[in-house]
């Protein structure tokens, strides 16, 4: 694939003239917003909608763009009720406490399955098996957290017993990279930052994502194989919801990674760990329990939400950022 470019984060006097509040807003004030609200389009009527609902006004104390996106910084406190009218409104909005900081080494560390890419290996390897709809079914089990991760797991790799390993290859042929991966992964390398994956999938697949996108580091599991076809078996220690945080403390402290300069992002419970090990969790286009328990959640952007939220650690004039 071509390479990706990364986002360019920066001003836009288009933003100032749809919030004009901004031009008045002395620089020092700008450190204080409390908040961000992102989407590829905001509008002066939906500020409008969030202060009649909640019944505070929505101060805009500064604005830039996000390749895309357009990022507001808020006055004030996010609340539940915010929350609320701007899930309402399919906008994004994050909290500002314990932001990492854009502009020092990072770390950011991708669930592969429903995060880095747009489908579940497992299930894509069981339809061509003959096998979707079981296997389907636990899948959805385990990413709500209602079964045990590894036991759910070998279970479904056991119903692959027997099928011809032509069909990793073919799902490989046609893995779909979620919207703006390449993109999000391009920008926080041009960042200076580490960028993984810690996956509970395949390293058939992981592998080549590494590959494909120049990953700094990829750990799933291994699918055993026997004279061509799939054993129902996995090859060493399964990587868990533990495994992945435990990646993630490792990677953070080879590269000499501040702890709270780290990110975990992942859309399902076993992605939980890891991103209360993260100095940032962020859910994904998760399931309602994963979103009520990270950090922060990205409900309607694509991965490109990401780095809006990150982006607001450039604020206070330091947002002007063009990739080289």
């Amino acid at each position: 694939m071509d390479k990706a470019k990364p986002f360019a984060i920066y001003r836009a006097s288009g933003l100032y003239r749809r919030f004009p509040t901004v031009i008045h807003t002395h620089p020092y004030r700008r450190r204080d917003g409390g908040w961000i609200l992102f989407s590829t389009d905001v509008s002066a009527d939906h500020l409008d909608s969030i202060t009649f609902f909640t019944g505070h006004e929505t101060y805009v104390v500064d604005a830039w763009r996000v390749g895309p996106y357009q990022v507001l910084l808020i006055g004030g406190e996010l609340t539940p009720d915010h929350r609320t009218v701007i899930d309402a409104l399919g906008l994004d909005c994050a909290d500002l406490r314990a932001l990492p900081d854009l502009s020092k080494p990072g770390l950011a560390v991708f669930d592969m399955d429903s995060t880095a890419i747009e489908i579940e290996c497992i299930d894509q390897i069981a339809a061509l098996a003959g096998v979707g709809e079981a296997v389907s079914a636990v899948t959805e089990r385990a990413m709500l957290g209602e079964l045990d991760f590894e036991a759910s797991l070998r279970q479904r790799v056991a119903a692959l017993k027997g099928t011809d390993v032509s069909v990793l290859d073919d799902v490989k042929a046609n893995l779909p990279l979620m919207p703006e991966m390449a993109a999000l992964v391009a920008s926080l390398k041009a960042h200076g930052w580490y960028v993984a994956i810690a996956s509970g999938g395949f390293t058939h697949f992981s592998d080549d994502l590494q590959h494909q996108l120049g990953l700094d580091y990829a750990e799933s599991n291994q699918l055993g194989i026997h004279k061509g076809t799939l054993t129902g078996d996995m090859e060493g220690a399964v990587v868990d919801a533990q495994r992945k945080a435990d990646i993630l403390t490792t990677l953070a402290q080879q590269y000499d990674i501040a702890p709270e300069n780290t990110v975990a992002v992942g859309d399902g419970a076993n992605d939980l760990i890891m991103m209360d090990a993260a100095g940032l969790g962020i859910a994904y286009h998760a399931k309602p329990t994963v979103n009520a328990r990270a950090q922060t959640a990205v409900k309607y952007s694509w991965l490109g939400g990401v780095l809006c939220v990150l982006s607001a650690s450039l604020r206070a004039g330091r947002i002007s950022w063009q990739p080289r």
